[in-house]
């Protein structure tokens, strides 16, 4: 199999055997390759170096609160789902120095974080989480607020997508128009496709870059009978999805039920214990904390991650603004699917089930929107027969 050059839009046939040369190329570019790997019973994400170090032949298992690995018979490189880490790690770090000062005979001298980070090839994105990375891209790139960490590394990050040919329990991509299929955002996207015969992965050019790339790599271009393939196991990972969440005037519906009872259903529930919003794609919430050493000589300025579910995060002078477990779970959920829309004209949640998957009681953020559109239907029919019986038309 000889190396082909391609353009964006064509899509080209990869050998299993071929893949390392994939990640060898990046690597002559410069790239650190971060790529799903088995540590820990889980699927994270971390600097690889080899093909053999993706969690081939492992898949997840699912549901509300619980989260399994398990072998299986095909070796796939990409046949689980979604882990407990985002990508977002990489863009928008858990904890970054803002700026050192340090004490002098001439005063304090204060030196800003040197913004260079390296070259990041981030291999297995799936489509959930392209949508997760445009999204913070707007919230972090655009507007009146601009993040130049964020900005410095988001233009080093090379994005090898893979679309999903399976679904899990939680997944309810399919609903936010979020996947199964990558459709912008990448430099290459990736469909695996195993059968008796045959192991390998249609790959999609989304850029010029990627086509350079690829242009390394020993590949053919791909026929139309293996792209149907492709195609197929997509069509086929939509249909697989394990939630689904109504979208229909969502806005509309959490604004008009803040005080519905289901609030304090789910509140007492709820541990208050930040998984949904560490594990979620998108959020994020932070907090800046200064330090000092004990002489007074030094002093410097992080930024860390944090959550609306702290009490802490939510306080001013005088105390906290949210200070219940129901008004920072209605806090997150309405800013996630309402005031989001309003804030970035997006919905702030693509569907990749992580919440519910490491929410340890196993709250269900679509369960919660069908619970509060029922009941708002069911005082909506309460009203009407009440007119009804006043003779009101």
């Amino acid at each position: 199999m000889a190396k082909t050059s391609q353009k964006i839009g064509d899509q080209a046939l990869l050998e299993r055997s071929h893949f390392q040369q994939l990640l060898d190329a990046l690597g002559k570019r410069g790239y650190k390759i971060a790529a799903p790997t088995v540590r820990d019973k889980a699927i994270v994400y971390d600097e690889v170096a080899s093909v053999e170090e993706l969690p081939i032949g492992w898949t997840d298992e699912q549901g509300g609160g619980t989260y399994r690995l398990k072998r299986q018979d095909e070796p796939t490189l990409f046949g689980y789902v979604v882990g407990p880490q985002s990508w977002k790690k990489y863009l928008f770090p858990p904890e970054i120095k803002l700026w050192e000062a340090k004490k002098s005979s001439a005063g304090f001298q204060v030196s800003s974080e040197k913004m260079t980070p390296p070259k990041m090839a981030l291999v297995g994105v799936r489509a959930c989480e392209l949508q997760a990375i445009a999204i913070q891209d707007k919230v972090f790139s655009e507007g009146e607020y601009i993040d130049p960490f964020y900005l410095a590394r988001r233009k080093n990050i090379f994005i090898l997508a893979v679309n999903c040919t399976r679904a899990g329990e939680n997944c309810f991509c399919a609903s936010m128009k979020t996947g199964p299929r990558a459709g912008a955002g990448f430099d290459l996207a990736l469909t695996e496709i195993l059968d008796r015969k045959n192991h390998h992965f249609v790959v999609e050019i989304g850029t010029e870059l990627g086509a350079e790339i690829l242009a390394e790599v020993s590949c053919e271009k791909a026929g139309e009978e293996i792209t149907a393939a492709a195609e197929k196991a997509i069509a086929q990972a939509s249909k697989q999805m394990g939630k689904t969440m109504d979208t229909t005037e969502i806005k509309q519906l959490l604004f008009r039920n803040l005080e519905n009872p289901r609030w304090d259903e789910v509140a007492e529930r709820c541990l208050g214990c930040c998984n949904c919003t560490m594990v979620c794609p998108i959020c994020f919430c932070m907090n800046v904390e200064d330090y000092t050493d004990l002489k007074g000589a030094t002093a410097e300025r992080r930024r860390k991650w944090d959550s609306c579910f702290t009490a802490d995060h939510s306080y001013i002078h005088g105390g906290s603004i949210r200070n219940s477990s129901k008004s920072r779970y209605r806090q997150w959920l309405t800013h996630k699917l309402a005031y989001w829309i309003d804030q970035f004209g997006t919905s702030g949640c693509v569907g990749c089930g992580r919440c519910i998957t490491w929410c340890p009681v196993g709250i269900d953020i679509t369960e919660e929107v069908r619970a509060i559109r029922e009941s708002a239907l069911v005082g909506t029919s309460a009203v009407s027969m009440k007119e009804k019986s006043h003779g009101k038309p």
